[in-house]
């Protein structure tokens, strides 16, 4: 398949509904009292603009996934294959929503079309809308695989993410690891998950890997 999008003779667009909006005055309450919770004055010069602009703007960016209406518009057409298609090595930053700290890594993702597909540089906008909101590992991978197979109506969809958590490297334990987990909905063979791993594994060893 040819990884470049092409401009579809026929398309279909996904529609969704908006949910609660973001509220900029309670993000700029907490910011401002969180900042003297830390002992510092929140008029002082340096911090004047964090909490009044800066922490609240950074905020709404990062909850994005949490609000239907900020998704990506996944514009499909006829399907041209009934592989199944991977794309591997999708950056994924996220929040904990226990500790308001961030995890990154990166996401697998790989889908069996039904009747319809998408251009590959939607997936990547997909897991990155995803990933902006207060979750966990477990929950937003999930969340991915769902989402995908609503979206695409595929018959299957994997998805596997590999993160480090800043919540273990910055406090607690403060040893730096990675953690992952893997979810699929649908029709999945065992042919489909040994080419996901195949795929997964070439992607780790890099251009001049074995």
């Amino acid at each position: 398949m040819d990884s470049r999008e092409q401009e579809p003779a026929q398309q279909h667009e996904t529609a969704t509904q908006p949910t609660g909006g973001f509220d900029e005055e309670k993000a700029r309450r907490g910011a401002r009292l969180l900042l003297e919770a830390a002992g510092r004055d929140p008029d002082s010069a340096g911090l004047s603009d964090t909490w009044s602009r800066r922490v609240p703007e950074m905020f709404e960016t990062l909850t994005e996934g949490s609000r239907s209406e900020s998704g990506p518009v996944m514009r499909t057409f006829d399907a041209e294959t009934d592989g199944l298609i991977v794309k591997t090595g999708i950056p994924l930053h996220s929040m904990c929503e226990h500790h308001l700290l961030p995890f990154q890594g990166v996401a697998h993702v790989a889908y069996r079309p039904g009747e319809e597909m998408v251009g590959l540089s939607k997936l990547i906008r997909y897991v990155r809308w995803q990933s902006r909101q207060l979750t966990t590992q477990e929950t937003l991978t999930r969340d991915i695989a769902v989402g995908l197979a609503d979206e695409l109506d595929a018959h299957g969809v994997v998805v596997e993410v590999t993160a480090t958590h800043m919540c273990e490297v910055m406090r607690g334990i403060e040893t730096e690891t990675e953690t992952t987990t893997r979810e699929h909905v649908g029709t999945i063979s065992e042919a489909d998950r040994t080419q996901f791993r195949e795929s997964i594994r070439r992607h780790a060893a890099g251009p001049n890997g074995g």
